[in-house]
């Protein structure tokens, strides 16, 4: 699904703003309630039944179609419903979604009609259940109340956390854009269209010009600059249909590769430094917000980061081509969370389940994971920054059904995009001798937390742990390896000349540890602290105020480990 882009044939208008807004089976239009669109709905109002709202939530407002759009095909997008969406025109439903981080539309163009205002009304379910990417449970309590359960260890915020545009394309128009490039210049691109037509094809420079025009899937740039982390060099293929439409879009040449225990950017050795994020703001919840995109950045650049993972689920695409144009390197992961139920047994007390199994995890679970890393593809092939595909985190790995759940989904991902390497986050309960799926994937990253959860308050100890941890990966399997999680719950504040637990010395003292650690190991190809920011989660004893394992706070102030983060990185460049 293209992105839409204003160009010579296409307009858009941007709905955000304020919507009313109501919670139950069916929109009420008389609501007095006014909800901010994009943000999630939970923090918003001071109403507890609202934030622990379990079910379908409605947003509503009134729209018109710009008079100029009488030739043209009429489309909603929505960029993210979460975790499931309805669409009405007036009193017509135009369109149905399930998964609430990537887009869907509606062509509308038989109801409305240009100049003219409609009512437009989104519907989103935050229900999550065994058959949904991430999974989870719906319980009733003695009240009749909807209770949600779930695996993940993030607040389950929902609403409509990105834009929702109105837009308008061609009838003959261009609805696919695949580019792939390789390192002496050449550009290979396929082109689909809503009706057969012929396509001319340029490619333009960082100005403008042109250089380089395209026959039969193929274009050459010659001395192309190429896109390289840190410089995020783009080119835009310009596809056109003779007096119909014009579609840009932005690309980078670059490749992207393993070999043997190395992995490569344009040929050369990469090393990751970075972290695992959240879409996670006081207000906003997972609200898209442009201010903090660029402060978020701003972090990254001054603590010496290079990349970051989108755990655990696809982030708005403004995060991804801000990431484009200035070089951040990201690892582009699923909503496939919680996919490991001796986690909830150990967290619980409940008698253990088998993870997957007809009863549990099965067949409809990994159709809904299959739509998931499909939508994920199709809307983030091109972007140059995404060099690696993440498809699940800490699943139930060294399980018995993880081989036969997940080895259809590798194929799957391969299938749709050959271009970029595959990995997940193996979760402490999969060790090299007992995981079932890791030869299947390129990189194999892992999530440990030696000193804290495992060990705690015994860097000594965990320094050992962690790097015999590291040496069984690297003798079993021969593949790159990198750490997608090390951290330390810390409150900001809170200080001990000894290495007390919670105190951001210990946080400090607990990263230093890993990177001797790290630094002595073989085939390592990069560390991800979790995490860049404090987030929300839910309710919890274990919790104070959601998880503190940023090494910034939520509201973006430095601990005394990002001093530590940055000391190290920034020596790396």
């Amino acid at each position: 699904m293209l992105k839409p882009r204003p160009t010579a044939t296409r307009e858009q208008v941007r709905l955000d703003g304020l919507w009313r807004f109501n919670t139950g089976d069916a929109a009420d239009t008389a609501t007095t309630l006014e909800a901010a669109v994009p943000a999630s709905y939970n923090d918003l109002f001071a109403d507890a039944k609202i934030r622990d709202h379990v079910g379908w939530a409605w947003y509503q407002r009134a729209v018109r179609v710009p008079r100029g759009w009488s030739e043209d095909r009429i489309f909603v997008r929505v960029d993210a419903a979460t975790h499931a969406g309805k669409v009405y025109v007036d009193d017509t439903l135009v369109a149905e979604h399930v998964g609430g981080y990537t887009p869907f539309e509606a062509d509308i163009t038989d109801l409305v009609s240009a100049g003219s205002e409609f009512r437009l009304t989104i519907g989103v379910n935050n229900e999550l259940t065994e058959t949904t990417i991430p999974p989870g449970t719906i319980t009733v309590d003695a009240g009749g109340r909807k209770r949600q359960q779930y695996q993940h260890d993030f607040y389950n915020y929902a609403g409509l956390h990105r834009s929702v545009w109105l837009h308008s394309v061609p009838q003959v128009r261009v609805t696919d854009v695949t580019v792939e490039t390789e390192l002496d210049g050449t550009v290979r691109y396929s082109i689909a269209t809503s009706s057969p037509a012929p396509v001319q094809v340029r490619i333009l420079d960082h100005a403008g010009e042109l250089v380089a025009t395209g026959a039969d899937g193929v274009a050459r740039i010659d001395n192309p600059t190429l896109w390289k982390p840190g410089a995020g060099y783009l080119y835009t293929l310009e596809a056109s249909i003779d007096g119909h439409d014009v579609y840009e879009q932005p690309f980078g040449v670059r490749t992207v590769s393993v070999s043997a225990t190395q992995f490569l950017i344009n040929g050369e050795p990469f090393y990751f430094t970075g972290f695992g994020k959240h879409e996670d703001t006081p207000v906003r919840g997972k609200g898209h917000d442009d201010a903090y995109l660029v402060h978020d950045f701003q972090l990254l650049d001054w603590v010496g980061a290079n990349s970051f993972r989108t755990s655990h689920y696809p982030y708005a695409e403004e995060v991804l081509d801000f990431a484009d144009r200035h070089g951040i390197v990201v690892i582009d992961e699923t909503a496939a969370v919680g996919l490991n139920l001796a986690v909830v047994s150990g967290l619980t007390g409940a008698p253990p389940r088998p993870t997957f199994s007809p009863e549990t995890f099965g067949d409809d679970t990994r159709a809904a994971h299959a739509q998931a890393i499909t939508e994920l593809i199709a809307r983030d092939k091109n972007h140059p920054s995404v060099v690696m595909w993440s498809l699940t985190n800490e699943p139930a790995s060294n399980e018995d059904g993880a081989r036969e759940y997940f080895e259809p989904l590798v194929k799957l991902a391969r299938t749709l995009d050959a271009t970029r390497p595959l990995t997940y986050s193996v979760v402490m309960f999969a060790t090299p001798a007992n995981d079932k799926i890791a030869d299947l994937f390129d990189v194999i990253s892992i999530n440990r937390y030696y000193g804290w959860y495992v060990a705690t308050g015994d860097l000594a100890t965990a320094e050992q742990y962690l790097e015999a941890d590291l040496r069984g990966w690297v003798q079993r399997f021969g593949k790159p390896i990198m750490m997608s999680e090390y951290g330390a719950d810390t409150q900001a504040g809170l200080h001990s000349v000894w290495d007390i637990p919670w105190t951001e010395e210990y946080q400090a003292d607990f990263l230093a540890m890993h990177h001797r650690v790290f630094d002595r190991a073989e085939a390592f190809i990069g560390e991800h602290v979790w995490n860049f920011a404090d987030f929300q989660t839910s309710h919890g004893i274990h919790r104070v105020d959601g998880n503190k394992k940023g090494v910034f706070t939520r509201d973006r102030r430095p601990k005394a480990a990002a001093h530590e983060l940055r000391r190290r990185w920034r020596s790396r460049s």
